[in-house]
């Protein structure tokens, strides 16, 4: 049974590596066992690696690199390398950020891109976020232009609503949409699934495993002492102490179904968020060998239709407490 879904030219397993975590935003780093862990998720075979020029301020790109070189040439075409261009970061905060997607700004990012990934080509580049006071028809020149000289192959978006994407897919064909989706944030499902669906566009969900939450593994006392002070969910309004426990709640019956099915509480979520709509490719991001394998075992996972409803209801978007991203911080920082 062929398990892979369309994604641009390729067809890949729909279960992708997100890699930011391995190198800022979820507490410290460790280089040489993120190496270890990007050579085990290849050899069981993950595909899509997806990173972004912000992500450690470049350190990601220049990781993910090192790990195509130890590949070798080789295995390059077996690769699916995803990375993004558009958020600048400050240098004085970790969590300040500006937006600038235009012409020579995404061009230069592109070329530093390649050069830290060590590739002659990418296989999709996304504009990370787009630039209220730039027409989005100059981004996508640079994107068309960069296809026209052979260094990118699938261009995408990412965190854009559903007028966006039909205004861009007219001026130039869009792959793929990135944007959060999963039992916990469901606002894509309002207009943006629907649409890339309708174009023919793979969607690609960030974060499908609420930021760790949906593995049942966080609750009130991680959050306080388990976490460093540079995690960015010490940040987040539905990790706070008072939402935190009320979101619990609801997450108890993620666990009972865990229990029902024998499965672990993140291959169901996965496997939820996979059986929505078949154009669907998820990135969960981890550095534990184990979960990584355990993640990429959702393929298998097929969920009884009276599991998917129960999940649907319970996780309605009005039984969640907070937000996704804190007030004082823009939505543009983390994904």
């Amino acid at each position: 049974m062929n398990k892979k879904r369309q994604l641009g030219t390729r067809e890949l397993p729909p279960i992708g590596l997100g890699c930011m975590g391995m190198s800022e935003f979820y507490g410290e780093s460790d280089h040489l066992a993120s190496l270890k862990t990007l050579h085990q998720a290849y050899e069981y075979g993950y595909q899509h690696f997806d990173t972004a020029d912000m992500y450690g301020r470049g350190k990601n790109e220049t990781l993910i690199g090192e790990f195509i070189q130890e590949l070798g040439s080789q295995e390059r075409e077996n690769l699916f390398i995803s990375t993004k261009a558009g958020i600048v970061r400050d240098p004085n905060d970790q969590f300040t950020v500006s937006v600038n997607s235009s012409y020579n700004y995404i061009m230069q990012c592109c070329e530093n891109s390649l050069n830290r990934l060590g590739v002659d080509y990418l296989d999709l580049f996304y504009l990370h976020r787009l630039s209220p006071d730039v027409p989005i028809e100059e981004p996508l020149r640079v994107l068309d232009d960069l296809i026209k000289q052979g260094v990118i192959k699938n261009v995408g978006l990412c965190e854009v609503n559903a007028e966006t994407i039909r205004d861009a897919h007219r001026i130039l064909p869009i792959t793929a949409v990135q944007s959060e989706y999963s039992l916990w944030t469901r606002d894509v499902e309002e207009n943006v699934l629907n649409t890339c669906y309708d174009l023919d566009i793979a969607f690609v969900a960030f974060s499908p495993l609420g930021r760790g939450f949906l593995t049942g593994n966080i609750d009130k006392d991680t959050i306080d002492n388990g976490l460093t002070e540079n995690d960015f969910r010490k940040r987040i309004p539905r990790f706070n102490d008072e939402n935190i426990i009320k979101n619990k709640r609801t997450l108890q019956t993620l666990i009972e179904i865990s229990e029902e099915l024998g499965k672990p509480p993140a291959q169901i979520a996965l496997a939820w968020t996979l059986s929505k709509q078949n154009n669907i490719h998820v990135i969960p991001g981890t550095r534990r060998i184990k979960y990584m394998k355990q993640n990429f075992d959702s393929l298998n996972i097929a969920l009884p239709s009276h599991i998917t409803a129960k999940l649907d209801f319970i996780f309605l978007p009005e039984n969640i407490f907070g937000e996704r991203y804190p007030s004082a911080v823009s939505r543009h920082s983390v994904d």
